[in-house]
């Protein structure tokens, strides 16, 4: 039974994932700290950027609207809004530009109808409750020695890992994407431009890759602790 003492095999799983994660978090704020304080060369805040792209590149415009929060930018595909954060929207910044840029990045795959895309937003009500659910169906599976019950959380989990890896080409290709219509637009004129916007880019990717490694190590450990249990 697994209650009762401490699971070394889960001891290294949770350091690891929480190493990975705190990692991403430190890469992520130190390079938006760096980029943030350095000026992109068209001097736009991150909202003119996005009115820029719109009227310089192939994009449809879609609204642009305020979020509340710290790096809480993100784009709705429902309601088809793009939402930026204070350090974001009002800021003429390098960090701010990349950001923006990968928000319309997002825009562009749901416009052109990227099949990555489709399949994770199919994915996304099965995944909604995944985490919990996997969960609750593990432990009472183990608890009241029903493994099928648990190897059924353990299956119900593996969609949060593969929406996980779904995610990350999704994410990477976001950036690509959102350089191609800054360098479209004529947006990245300097190396300072160029360098801030990659080093951005790269470090918000690594917070997408962290996410899978933790989703796949945790799935990992779940399939040791139905295994070990029989």
């Amino acid at each position: 039974m697994f209650f009762g003492y401490v699971d070394p095999f889960y001891s290294w799983i949770f350091f690891i994932t929480l190493a990975i994660s705190f990692l991403a978090q430190i890469y992520i704020k130190v390079a938006f700290s760096r980029w943030s304080k350095e000026k992109n060369s068209a001097d736009l805040t991150g909202e003119e950027i996005a009115f820029t792209l719109f009227k310089k590149t192939d994009l449809k415009p879609v609204k642009i609207e305020h979020a509340s929060g710290t790096l809480s930018d993100h784009y709705d595909p429902v309601h088809q809004v793009v939402r930026l954060s204070n350090s974001t929207q009002k800021s003429n910044s390098v960090a701010a530009m990349a950001v923006v840029a990968h928000e319309l990045g997002h825009v562009q795959q749901h416009q052109v109808g990227s099949a990555l895309i489709k399949v994770r937003s199919f994915l996304v009500p099965a995944v909604t409750l995944s985490p919990v659910l996997s969960y609750a169906m593990i432990m009472v599976g183990l608890l009241l020695n029903i493994y099928g019950l648990a190897r059924l959380g353990v299956l119900t989990f593996s969609l949060m890992v593969i929406f996980s890896f779904i995610t990350l080409p999704i994410e990477i290709d976001a950036s690509r994407r959102g350089t191609a219509l800054l360098r479209q637009a004529g947006l990245l004129k300097t190396k300072s431009d160029k360098e801030g916007s990659r080093a951005v880019l790269t470090a918000a990717a690594s917070t997408y890759l962290a996410a899978a490694v933790t989703a796949l190590l945790q799935l990992l450990y779940y399939i040791n602790l139905v295994n070990r249990d029989r």
